[in-house]
């Protein structure tokens, strides 16, 4: 199963978060999306969405004022 790119960069909260669910909803149970995104609430953002969610956040990095998730699709 391949992970899915989804660049949100130059969006603002809650443009990332609200375009990552719906994305994540066209997705395979247990995919993963790999999102890049700009914004400086995003890794709370995420966060709080993957808790609420159910989804699982696998990993989460910031370079340069960048940052990635990894998310998996749950079974919502």
């Amino acid at each position: 199963m391949q992970k899915q790119l989804f660049d949100f960069t130059g969006l603002k909260c809650p443009l990332p978060v609200l375009k990552a669910r719906r994305a994540l909803k066209s997705m395979a149970i247990g995919q993963l999306a790999e999102i890049t995104a700009d914004d400086p609430a995003a890794p709370i953002d995420f966060q709080h969405f993957c808790e609420t969610s159910g989804h699982t956040l696998e990993q989460q990095s910031e370079q340069n004022g960048l940052f990635t998730f990894l998310i998996r699709k749950s079974n919502e």
